[in-house]
């Protein structure tokens, strides 16, 4: 194999004002340094686009460090080792966080292998990776869902969200509702990722669409939006409900929200409010990777996929996410 001596990155070329436009990315190509000991080169097959990124493009602080201007973006990709320094072999099948590049020159510790014969290798950014972690450990960690519960999952037809209705049901919920934007997310909601309830969110009156399709209420909400859908959740939530606040991608390129929930309810249900980082749950996956790569391997976990072709889309797969232009997991695959 011969060995490239140069690549391709996206970089952050602006920060955003708002909502990000494509003049904020950059493609760049750059040449690949020397492996130092200790070290491996991945030719980078597949990288993930999340919402959380955005927050990384501006400049403040946060629970992990902004992405620099002029510099490449990261997040969590997979590819195949091509030369190593390092007691990973070549030809081995790793991920690693050095993505939005084509391919990655890291340290060998910052890398996992994985079996590519247990799932696709996407799945590892997916189902088998830390967005399937979240919705796990948001279910059984943070607000641990309990045989007969009623769960209410927002986004529920994003990478998160899909995974985690069907995590509900294998964990005995007796009703799981789902909100998704627009009839199309919503059949999908309730076809293919088996959903009892699917409310589009987009038709308005979000109160009155969970009251119907729980009129017991809910015990358990797992929050990716924040905003409205938070302050409908805590006023249907039953006493001692649960919620895990795992994102709130309503309020990500800056924009206000007039719903306020209402904590004084909260408080008086004796509800519990959890925020949760997935890194803080790694060790989970142990218990995790062989439960999920059961369920996807009998049909009990069925996934989706947006997928954009080639490292210059990367930006435009970004902005889609932002947008909920993604049915399930948001992916490049690279070539």
């Amino acid at each position: 194999m011969t060995i490239p001596t140069h690549t391709r990155e996206i970089h952050l070329a602006a920060r955003p004002n708002g909502a990000p436009v494509a003049t904020d990315f950059a493609l760049v190509e750059r040449e690949l340094p020397e492996l130092a000991d200790g070290q491996i080169l991945v030719r980078n097959t597949w990288m993930s686009v999340d919402p959380y990124m955005r927050g990384r493009m501006d400049d403040k602080p946060s629970y992990i460090a902004p992405f620099e201007i002029g510099a490449a973006l990261e997040g969590s990709a997979i590819g195949e080792v091509i030369a190593s320094k390092a007691d990973i072999a070549v030809g081995t099948t790793v991920t690693h966080f050095a993505g939005w590049r084509e391919h990655s020159v890291i340290d060998a510790a910052s890398a996992t292998p994985v079996d590519p014969e247990l799932a696709a290798p996407q799945h590892f950014l997916g189902a088998l990776g830390t967005t399937g972690l979240t919705a796990y450990a948001a279910l059984t960690e943070v607000a641990k869902v309990e045989p007969g519960d009623t769960v209410f999952i927002s986004a529920a037809a994003g990478a998160v969200g899909s995974v985690a209705g069907q995590i509900a049901k294998a964990l005995g919920a007796k009703r799981v509702i789902g909100s998704a934007g627009g009839p199309v997310k919503t059949r999908k909601v309730l076809e293919e990722f088996g959903f009892d309830a699917a409310i589009d969110y987009r038709a308005g009156d979000l109160a009155g669409q969970l009251a119907e399709a729980a009129p017991d209420g809910i015990d358990v909400y797992l929050d990716s939006v924040g905003g409205e859908h938070l302050k409908v959740a805590i006023e249907a939530l039953n006493q001692h409900g649960r919620i895990a606040l795992v994102g709130a991608i309503s309020g990500y390129n800056g924009a206000t929200t007039h719903s306020t929930p209402d904590l004084y309810l909260a408080a008086t249900k004796e509800l519990t409010l959890r925020g949760m980082l997935v890194t803080s749950y790694l060790p989970l996956f142990a218990d995790y990777i062989p439960k999920a790569a059961t369920w996807l391997a009998d049909g009990t976990l069925h996934t989706a996929e947006t997928t954009y072709e080639g490292l210059d889309q990367a930006p435009a797969a970004l902005l889609g996410v932002l947008t909920g232009a993604n049915t399930g997991k948001m992916l490049v695959r690279l070539t």
